[in-house]
């Protein structure tokens, strides 16, 4: 062999061995890494909520990436990037910039309210699209944010069905308010005072708590000084379990009354035998009234264990945004962001189709109540093709 040709096949072969060790993504221009946000508390008392947030995501990223999408011509991998915001509004700003510096196609986040509200601005100044699947304040959609969908009923809805319920179903006319401050709690326990009120109820007392902590004799004596029928709470199952826990060694019999925050399963592990005969309210329907429910339920509980509450809709919200992706023919923002606005599909919770301010619509709030130490459905109201 020649030194000529010999030099000739040598650099051939240096030359596809480099190619073989390139960066990934660098030589491989029919393949591009989505990243897909998430945002929870995914440490201290809330991180039970939290982590269902983050496995739902991650079933229906682990599911998407199982398909081999092509989109734009380029198959995608999804890479999900998770963040703990601390349910802190401040941390959640943090985080917030965090994913949009890592340049996330979309965000399913935050959890709470009080964390979404700031976190909103962020990812609306940088043009991301955020779908939340459990923040319920009703005012999140009406800051003409264009980038922020809501996957369940705002508390206009939910307060207005459990007041309705309170007067209507149980009878109630003298009843106790307590709320935790946060954007939550205190938006809630709002919407369900002015209805109660509207429907004929005397609000006899109205309280406030620290939603850090959990000891609440010192209004509980207060309020059960004013006899009511019922005590709504509006905050999360770590201090509504305890609440019921001292309401019962207080002698109060009063019914209690509470929304999605406290229905879970957490409460009832917190509140044991004293949570029954409780009532809570869930944005959506049942999981076993939703068209996927119990194909999703199989899944993840065989792969994450008992389902809190919100996980179906953190999977519906990454489906969602993937679907938007899928029928723009692009992961870009700004191009999937319209598409996604006006998007109509069905979901596992149901049919999934946005309002003009990003809410969902046809959204049923469900009622709930502690039998036999397991939460059962009472009634629905408002399910989807109702009208909203």
């Amino acid at each position: 062999m020649n030194s000529i040709r010999w030099y000739g096949i040598a650099l051939a072969t240096a030359l596809a061995l480099a190619g073989c060790n390139k960066p990934a993504g660098e030589g491989n221009a029919s393949e591009v890494v989505v990243k897909i946000g998430s945002a929870a508390p995914l440490t201290g008392p809330q991180s039970h909520l939290g982590k269902d947030n983050e496995n739902g995501p991650r079933l229906a990223i682990d599911e998407l990436n199982a398909q081999g999408l092509v989109i734009g011509g380029k198959k995608v991998k999804f890479e999900f990037v998770s963040k703990d915001d601390q349910a802190d509004p401040r941390t959640a700003a943090i985080v917030a910039q965090q994913l949009v510096d890592e340049k996330v196609a979309g965000v399913i986040g935050h959890l709470n309210s009080g964390t979404t509200r700031p976190a909103a601005k962020i990812y609306s100044d940088a043009g991301i699209p955020e779908i939340t699947p459990s923040a319920t304040a009703a005012d999140l959609t009406q800051q003409g944010y264009k980038t922020l969908f809501r996957m369940m009923a705002n508390d206009n809805r939910q307060g207005k069905a459990l007041g309705e319920f309170a007067v209507s179903k149980l009878g109630a006319k003298k009843i106790a308010v307590v709320d935790d401050r946060t954007a939550y709690g205190q938006g809630l326990a709002d919407e369900f005072e002015k209805v109660a009120t509207a429907a004929g109820a005397t609000i006899v007392d109205r309280e406030y708590v620290d939603d850090k902590k959990t000891e609440f004799r010192a209004i509980l004596t207060s309020i059960k000084g004013k006899d009511p029928d019922l005590i709504f709470y509006g905050g999360m199952d770590t201090q509504a379990g305890p609440m019921v826990v001292q309401m019962k060694s207080l002698g109060i019999t009063a019914q209690f009354l509470s929304g999605d925050g406290a229905r879970s399963e957490a409460f009832l592990k917190l509140g044991g035998a004293a949570t029954e005969g409780a009532i809570a309210s869930t944005p959506g329907l049942p999981l076993e009234k939703m068209p996927g429910g119990k194909a999703f339920a199989d899944k993840f509980v065989a792969k994450y264990g008992p389902i809190q509450n919100y996980a179906p809709f953190a999977y519906d919200a990454v489906m969602t945004l993937v679907a938007a992706m899928k029928q723009a023919d692009s992961t870009d923002p700004a191009k999937y962001l319209p598409v996604l606005a006006g998007i109509k599909r069905d979901g596992v919770t149901g049919p999934i189709e946005f309002d003009a301010n990003g809410d969902l619509k046809n959204s049923a709030v469900t009622i709930y109540q502690v039998k036999n130490g397991q939460w059962q459905t009472l009634e629905v109201s408002g399910a989807a093709g109702a009208g909203h």
